[in-house]
């Protein structure tokens, strides 16, 4: 008892230190300790840090340039060294840095670093605020756009893979950047999330943020809302903005790129290249300075070779160019992305799950995700709703998957077992011929019985040589 008192004030105590930050990390570099004053310099919630590894809430350091992570290693302290980084938001700052091993015998547990501030973090806030201010005074678009935000930073990005802590460290060093990202990967992956955190890490930040997805309108209506209208231009056409202007200053994300008409995105070219816009039926310009991030959702090379998108557009857009992985290319990530999504529906749907059972996690881990990390989500998600107890079992899971659950556990059983993969891709050109057969090969109305987009299901069916009869 006398034991957890002591910790209860240790920590009482610490966190009422207002001028020094204090972390401590086990002997992996997980944070188990975090007080107040390191979670105001860091702008981070201390339950968003503890369990998570340093270099996540830390992306522009390294394993090399981390005191923390090198007393790890060498069991050594380093005493009043002088630390510039970049916090998970993008800021700078400087600390002087004291870091001790805390150690077992000869074996380092873990690692305490106390951290002073020594950058002008007041008078930058009070600069930031002041700038925020002068924007919303001075824009000419109307209060609705207050709303157009980016919502997510680095710390929401899981996963310290050796291909995802690249991926963060990248994007952080071109947060600043004013050329052009694009983002590629497959659906699911959360491009957008690291659009947004790149916004939310850029000298932008407290600038406009504007996303419109290509996909989700028709050609004309996507170029109004992109360059704006002047009244009489065309019937019903009101004089207004469009999103070039409204992001004016801040970022423009244009999701899945590959879908937007050749047409359009000539005039799309155009613009980017002088910055200059003009509105629908109007004669003036008006340049506005907008960084333009884009996402596709297939192998940019393939949209090259399959022309859904211009050659000199693409090398305009790509200028800077990011990959996010598939599910498949992390599973070493998948343990804390499920922790990560068990922690977020307890609390939504006022659960109390634990964990994954065995058999359950050893087949997540070979399962192939097609749907990726947003498909790991929802299959947690529905599992939880349905859940008992303090584990997740097979019989929670839906009912697709659980039908490929059985069907892999049993093929263990025997002695010739057919590949996963091969297993998988049977189901998945079954799932196929059973939808282009009930739509009498109407390929739209197929893509939406699956939930896929129309795209991905073209590339399916040609993939598995599955010609529709009639439809388009």
């Amino acid at each position: 008892m006398i034991h957890s008192i002591f910790k209860e004030n240790m920590e009482e105590i610490l966190d009422n230190i207002i001028d020094e930050g204090i972390h401590i990390v086990d002997s992996s570099g997980r944070i188990v300790y975090y007080n107040k004053f390191a979670s105001d310099l860091d702008n981070i919630n201390p339950a968003e840090a503890m369990g998570r590894h340093i270099l996540e809430i830390y992306p522009s350091l390294t394993e090399e340039t981390s005191t923390i992570l090198l007393v790890l290693k060498t069991g050594k302290p380093i005493i009043n060294h002088q630390q510039t980084f970049k916090n998970y938001r993008g800021l700078q700052i400087t600390t002087i840095n004291s870091t001790i091993p805390i150690k077992s015998g000869k074996r380092v547990v873990g690692a305490i670093e106390i951290s002073k501030d020594i950058t002008e973090v007041k008078k930058l806030s009070e600069k930031l605020v002041d700038l925020q201010a002068e924007l919303l005074k001075d824009r000419r678009a109307d209060k609705k756009f207050e709303a157009n935000k980016a919502v997510y930073t680095f710390a929401d990005i899981i996963g310290t893979s050796d291909n995802m802590l690249k991926l963060k460290k990248d994007a952080m060093a071109v947060s600043d950047s004013p050329s052009p990202v694009m983002v590629s990967g497959e659906t699911g992956t959360g491009k957008e999330l690291l659009v947004h955190s790149i916004h939310n890490a850029s000298g932008r930040r407290n600038k406009p943020f504007i996303a419109q997805n290509c996909a989700a309108l028709p050609e004309t209506l996507l170029e109004s809302i992109l360059f704006g209208t002047v009244r009489g231009s065309f019937t019903g056409a009101e004089t207004r903005p469009g999103l070039f202007e409204l992001a004016d200053g801040g970022t423009l994300f244009l999701d899945e790129i590959n879908s937007m008409s050749l047409t359009l995105q000539a005039k799309l070219l155009r613009v980017i290249q002088d910055g200059n816009v003009r509105r629908i039926g109007d004669t003036k310009v008006t340049h506005v300075d907008v960084r333009i991030m884009t996402a596709i959702n297939i192998d940019p090379m393939r949209a090259l070779e399959e022309k859904s998108i211009r050659d000199d557009l693409f090398y305009r857009l790509s200028v800077i160019s990011l990959k996010m992985p598939s599910l498949r290319e992390r599973y070493d990530d998948l343990p804390h992305m499920i922790k990560h999504f068990i922690d977020k529906y307890n609390t939504s749907l006022k659960k109390a799950i634990e964990v994954v059972e065995k058999d359950v996690l050893d087949f997540f881990m070979v399962y192939p995700w097609p749907g990726n990390v947003r498909e790991l989500e929802h299959t947690i998600e529905g599992a939880m709703n349905i859940a008992e107890g303090k584990k997740i079992y097979s019989s929670s899971l839906p009912y697709y998957m659980a039908e490929t659950f059985k069907r892999t556990k049993l093929n263990t059983q025997e002695e010739n077992i057919k590949p996963l993969k091969d297993m998988l891709a049977d189901m998945e050109k079954s799932a196929l011929q059973q939808a282009i057969q009930k739509t009498g090969g109407n390929i739209s109305h197929a893509a939406e019985l699956l939930e896929i987009p129309r795209q991905t299901l073209q590339y399916k069916l040609l993939k598995y040589g599955i010609v529709p009869k009639s439809g388009q």
